[in-house]
């Protein structure tokens, strides 16, 4: 997967356990094999939560805004890899690897004007690109595989901290290896991608259990990867800043991203969710506190709370870092409080979710639900 700041690659066995328990203490659920069971992922990001629901033999319908986390979910959520094989897809790999750079307009940007890629590793991912969509023959899953092969070996090389608000003064030491594409890891299994925003989809998809992860503060996922936005739609937008974000990004930004818009937000989602259960990942980080989202779940139904310690993003762990690359901030700390906040439909269903949560270990700390 690539690097994904709030990815929740280090929390997803405790998150997993939690789904698991939803699972095992319906009665209704608990009767069906977990490919009948549907999980709603509407901020799937990198696609790790969903990635491994999937693995775990669940029916994931993964969506979000932006094209290329749309691209990954194509690629890891609703690809079967009985149907797209390694043996299919090496061949084509290894033609597209070995394809001469070519210079053009993602070269002169991302490798001259700004630094993310050194130049003989951009003109490679130029020539790639272009020539995914002869490759692909019209099947677009198979584009979205192709593709994402190029973004996971483009993340491998590039000169970040992993966001691409900025990119590094000085060259990171992997910056220099050479572009090489690999098979994605897909799985086996059916699964559903979608694109657009969770707000307006919430009430589209009807899942046995919802799990959200909506951004948290003020930083748009829109300029946190424009470059990944830029090389899926490989469209030469328009750019602004030392950083060549895409213009359009201005305009991306989600009610999530503003303190005094996301409890409106955040309600109606809550709200218009076609869901039995709901499963939210938040930090301390985030714009609320821990009552406030405590007091937003409780609105649509009995919530128990988990907690844990997490340590914080490999970024925010080195420093802050200008549009320039250059060093303007210190660590103020390493770890957060992560939450996870899992919404009943009713008393009857919170408490046997509560019972499987501490067989678990899982047990509920901070607030406890008012039962309704």
């Amino acid at each position: 997967m690539i690097k994904y700041i709030g990815s929740k690659r280090a929390l997803i066995p405790w998150i997993g356990g939690g789904i698991r328990a939803i699972g095992e203490s319906d009665a209704e659920l608990s009767r069906r094999p977990h490919a009948e069971i549907r999980i709603l992922e509407p901020f799937a990001g990198s696609c790790r939560v969903g990635y491994e629901m999937k693995r775990q033999g669940f029916f994931v319908i993964a969506g979000d805004y932006l094209s290329f986390s749309y691209i990954l979910a194509r690629t890891f959520i609703e690809a079967d890899r009985r149907d797209y094989p390694p043996e299919r897809i090496w061949p084509i790999l290894q033609r597209l690897q070995a394809l001469p750079g070519e210079e053009d307009w993602f070269v002169q940007r991302y490798a001259c004007e700004a630094r993310y890629f050194q130049p003989a590793n951009a003109q490679k991912i130029a020539a790639i690109r272009k020539a995914i969509p002869t490759e692909a023959k019209g099947d677009s899953l198979l584009e979205a595989i192709l593709l994402t092969s190029l973004l996971l070996a483009a993340d491998k090389v590039d000169s970040t901290t992993g966001l691409q608000m900025a990119y590094l003064k000085e060259w990171a030491p992997r910056s220099y290896n050479p572009l090489t594409l690999e098979y994605p890891s897909l799985l086996p299994g059916k699964g559903l991608a979608y694109v657009g925003d969770a707000l307006e989809k919430a009430h589209t998809f009807a899942a046995d259990i919802a799990y959200l992860d909506p951004p948290y503060n003020q930083h748009s996922y829109a300029g946190n990867y424009h470059v990944w936005e830029t090389l899926v739609r490989y469209d030469n937008p328009p750019v602004y800043g030392v950083a060549v974000k895409r213009a359009d990004v201005r305009k991306l930004r989600s009610p999530f991203n503003s303190k005094k818009e996301a409890p409106r937000a955040l309600h109606r989602l809550l709200q218009a969710l076609q869901a039995r259960y709901v499963v939210l990942s938040f930090s301390d980080e985030g714009y609320f506190t821990p009552e406030e989202l405590l007091q937003l779940c409780n609105q649509r139904g009995p919530t128990l709370v988990l907690e844990r310690t997490h340590k914080r993003y490999i970024g925010a762990q080195i420093g802050i870092y200008n549009p320039r690359g250059e060093r303007v901030g210190q660590v103020s700390h390493t770890q957060n409080r992560e939450f996870l906040y899992v919404i009943a439909p009713d008393g009857h269903a919170y408490q046997g979710l509560q019972a499987a949560l501490q067989q678990k270990a899982l047990s509920p700390s901070g607030g406890q639900a008012k039962l309704f």
